[in-house]
């Protein structure tokens, strides 16, 4: 069974475990095996699902459209987001100005089959667009009814407040922000956590196990498993990169026991580690075959208590990234998780 929490400060619920298809959906695998594994989700109880605009220049979108074909609407809790470039990427059509932002919720929701969303995020924040013209657009697609909450993704802890404020005074509010968030990246946790906190914003979390490598499939020493997200240089590839280091590896290779003592698996351990955070409303999954939903979605009814989830953190201690003033390892044209 897959549990719901609050996003935010709102009387919104969502699947703790939720689908993402970021790098699958018209991309890793084909249309028929991205349907399926969407009917599987859905059979094992996840309800909300993650998207954006971006993801395969606006194809990810059509394809779960199709997949949820057939669904009751009001059942579903379905995401997407605005910032990147998608089409013939004109002029306007990237960041979070007011135009670019309208266009991109119409788009989104002639390509999703849908009246509404019920979270529309800032997929980055936009430097070069004024905070309040784009607060002001999101202000009014949610007077329209075109989306019911408002979020964000990888905003700094001094950009969410500055957000928050705004919609404060617009008459709406943040009540997310989408992070990149496992055991081996932190760097949450020492600014945006507290401050999203104090202002009533949940995480939904990207790569909660770290493109993979938290499952324990790639081995020190070894080469990557084939069909892996690593041999995937249209997707996952580069970004994967910065983990697959031997001490990283080899200090992952530590949770094997831990999670055998806990009586789960290591993705299922990896995935508990991230919901055991009370600031977390959910952690974004992605999958090519169905079968791989099986395990992870028993995360939502586990647990961790202090101990073991202090053994993860000090199995991983010193290649954990804890630093906030860490920086990608990709370009920005690759970062649209």
């Amino acid at each position: 069974m897959v549990n719901y929490r609050y996003l935010g400060n709102s009387g919104f619920k969502i699947s703790e475990i939720t689908y993402g298809n970021w790098v699958t959906h018209a991309s890793q695998v084909g249309d028929e095996a991205a349907i399926a594994t969407v009917h599987k989700a859905l059979d094992l109880g996840i309800t909300t699902f993650d998207t954006a605009d971006a993801y395969a220049n606006t194809a990810a979108e059509v394809v779960l459209a199709k997949a949820l074909q057939g669904q009751q609407r009001e059942n579903l809790e379905i995401f997407t987001k605005v910032y990147w470039p998608i089409g013939k990427k004109g002029p306007n059509d990237t960041g979070l100005s007011r135009k670019h932002i309208m266009d991109g919720i119409h788009g989104s929701l002639r390509r999703l089959e849908v009246d509404y969303v019920d979270l529309y995020q800032a997929h980055r924040y936009d430097y070069e667009t004024p905070l309040e013209e784009t607060m002001q657009a999101f202000a009014d697609i949610v007077r329209q009814g075109k989306a019911l909450y408002i979020g964000v993704s990888e905003w700094t802890a001094e950009q969410l407040r500055d957000g928050a404020a705004l919609a404060k005074e617009l008459g709406f509010q943040l009540v997310s922000n989408q992070p990149q968030y496992s055991a081996l990246w932190r760097v949450i946790e020492a600014k945006v956590i507290p401050t999203s906190q104090e202002l009533g914003i949940s995480q939904i979390v990207w790569s909660p196990m770290a493109q993979g490598v938290l499952t324990g499939k790639y081995l020190p020493g070894q080469p990557v498993p084939d069909g892996s997200r690593a041999t995937d240089e249209k997707s996952g590839a580069n970004f994967i990169k910065r983990f697959l280091r031997d001490e990283v590896l080899d200090a992952v290779q530590k949770l094997k026991p831990i999670a055998d003592e806990a009586g789960i698996t290591v993705p299922q351990l990896s995935l508990a580690w991230v919901l055991h955070n009370p600031n977390i409303a959910a952690a974004l999954v992605g999958a090519s075959r169905p079968e791989q939903l099986e395990d992870t979605v028993k995360a939502s009814d586990i647990t961790l208590d202090d101990a073991t989830y202090a053994a993860v953190n000090e199995a991983l201690r010193g290649v954990a990234v804890t630093d906030p003033q860490e920086t990608y390892s990709v370009s920005p044209a690759t970062r649209v998780g």
